[in-house]
């Protein structure tokens, strides 16, 4: 199947751009999201699912939130790059302080890129608990780089039936067993059981869009579209030369399109599958996997094709993210600089099993980040001045960084950059992999060949490593797993990227300051709010006690 690609050369369209206005009144409400279970969450205006903000490439939008929870928040925009913007990217106590009870804040954003992203809480992993809502970002209308007819979204979530506060105590509780009992989720498609989400609606010969957006908590999604071809053309706000898939596996903040042309006929209907899967939960019958269907209508009448042999096929293809090759023709960068990380868990000297990066737990600082960066001169340069648990590290404006990650438990983690795309160049064993369990024993290298593919969220494999390459820029960036509990537990560190060009170019908004001084958060200084290397007011680093290699 071929898609036509198409070329400008020569056109000249007249742009309009927008000023896009998106009110959120951010409170707690109680729903019923599952079909089994009431409970409280975190909604916007009173609602959930919260509504898709839509906007297009050259537009501005305007996010004004007013908190109306009993607690300070904050809203990430996954995957907006934040040119010269790194203040507004959202993570608390990296790039701001949180937004205070009853306060309102306005979040400014200027779309230099089109793709599927989307808008989550980023304190107190409110995430959890409903704040989450697709961000589409449309081509200009002519200047698209792909023909179809019709554009779907189908967002996936996980649903606990308990707050997120309630499942972070009883992993991290010294108290209790660890791992704590496993709970299973429950799948939701466009905010909704996810086998009763509406039907997506297909005329012969038309070519649709459906982009898939995984805004779960903890589980991934394993996609597929039994009966028909899906091309995948985008992997988080890149695109991406027409790469065949039957089936493609979706991790946390992960998201894609695909292209699928419709049949000739009307003769049939088909069923999507969306299965939410995870690997550190035992599969038990009805509860893991969670198999959710929905609807392909090409005519209310029509009998539903037999699909069963789709699966049963000895090609079938999953997606392999580093098979993709980049549309728009980047050749790998040369890095200049090469970090080594290793995340594993451990049991710490506070009786909590906790995960770590290189050995190092996480845990905010007194000061936000970025604030640090623009008052302590040159001492920015060193990454000591953000502390001993912000596992900072310095890069120079411009450098091209090899980032090697290395797996070393049974766990898949969703790895996410904020403020940027990194080149996926290589897969393998990670490097211990003589400890790992049989099935881990025989993992592949793999390596990147042509144009290696561009995306803000890699998923690690278990027992394995990953070759990431990206450009520094100026900003402060947050680098954490995208599973909730892990990030909880400590697995993040934060890329301080051109500190010496943030001085000299960025001025945070006095509202942002405010937002501080009304909750008693310095605004300058170390980590700790003080001079030179005086940490006295951080609490003490706790130290290993027994090393795990698992989390929850």
């Amino acid at each position: 199947m071929i898609f036509c690609i198409a070329l400008y050369i020569g056109l000249f369209t007249v742009a309009t751009t927008k000023h896009v206005v998106v009110n959120w009144d951010i409170s707690h409400i109680t729903v019923n999201r599952d079909d089994y279970n009431l409970r409280r969450a975190i909604g916007v205006n009173g609602k959930l699912p919260i509504p898709p903000v839509e906007a297009t490439i050259g537009d501005t939008v305007e996010l004004n939130v007013h908190n109306g929870l009993d607690r300070p928040t904050t809203i990430h925009a996954h995957g907006l790059f934040q040119t010269n913007s790194t203040h507004m990217d959202g993570p608390a106590m990296i790039t701001q302080c949180g937004i205070p009870p009853g306060d309102n804040f306005t979040y400014h954003y200027t779309l230099e890129q089109a793709g599927s992203m989307w808008l989550h809480g980023h304190l107190a992993h409110e995430i959890s608990d409903g704040l989450r809502a697709a961000f589409i970002i449309r081509d200009k209308p002519g200047e698209e780089l792909y023909h179809y007819d019709e554009d779907y979204l189908l967002t996936f979530e996980d649903w606990f039936s308990t707050e997120f506060a309630d499942r972070i105590y009883h992993t991290i509780n010294p108290n209790e067993a660890f791992p704590p009992p496993k709970s299973y989720a429950y799948g939701l498609v466009n905010g909704i059981n996810g086998n009763v989400t509406q039907t997506l609606k297909f005329e012969p010969g038309k070519t649709y869009r459906i982009r898939l957006v995984n805004m779960g908590d903890i589980n991934s999604f394993q996609f597929s579209l039994p009966g028909h071809e899906m091309h995948v053309i985008e992997a988080d706000g890149e695109y991406s030369i027409p790469y065949a898939a039957d089936g493609i596996d979706i991790a946390p903040a992960q998201r894609y399109s695909v292209l699928v042309k419709a049949h000739d006929t009307d003769a049939f209907n088909y069923q999507f599958n969306a299965t939410m899967h995870a690997n550190f939960i035992p599969a038990s019958p009805g509860l893991s996997p969670r198999v959710y269907t929905g609807k392909i209508e090409y005519s209310a009448g029509a009998p539903y094709r037999d699909t069963r042999a789709f699966y049963e096929k000895p090609d079938f293809k999953w997606l392999n993210d580093i098979e993709m090759q980049a549309l728009d023709g980047q050749p790998a960068m040369v890095p200049t600089r090469k970090l080594y990380l290793e995340i594993g868990n451990n049991l710490y000297s506070t009786g909590q099993h906790l995960d770590h990066i290189n050995n190092i737990t996480f845990a905010m600082p007194n000061v936000p980040t970025l604030f640090t960066v623009l008052s302590m001169g040159s001492l920015a340069m060193d990454p000591r001045v953000y502390g001993p648990q912000t596992n900072a590290v310095v890069l120079k404006y411009g450098e091209v960084v090899e980032l090697t990650i290395n797996n070393f438990s049974t766990l898949l983690h969703p790895f996410h950059r904020h403020g940027g795309t990194f080149q996926i160049t290589e897969y393998g064993p990670a490097s211990s992999t003589s400890l790992a369990p049989e099935p881990f024993q025989n993992i592949a290298v793999q390596k990147f060949s042509g144009l290696p593919m561009r995306r803000d969220t890699v998923s690690l494999n278990e027992f394995s490593y990953v070759k990431v390459v990206f450009q520094a820029t100026a900003a402060v960036n947050f680098f954490h797993c995208h599973n909730s509990i892990h990030s909880a537990m400590g697995m993040n560190m934060v890329f301080i990227e051109g500190p010496d060009v943030l001085q000299k170019t960025l001025q945070i908004p006095n509202a942002m300051y405010e937002m501080c001084r009304k909750q008693g958060i310095p605004t300058i200084g170390n980590a700790a709010g003080n001079i030179g290397f005086d940490f006295t007011s951080l609490p003490n680093v706790p130290t290993i006690v027994n090393q795990t290699g698992d989390d929850q």
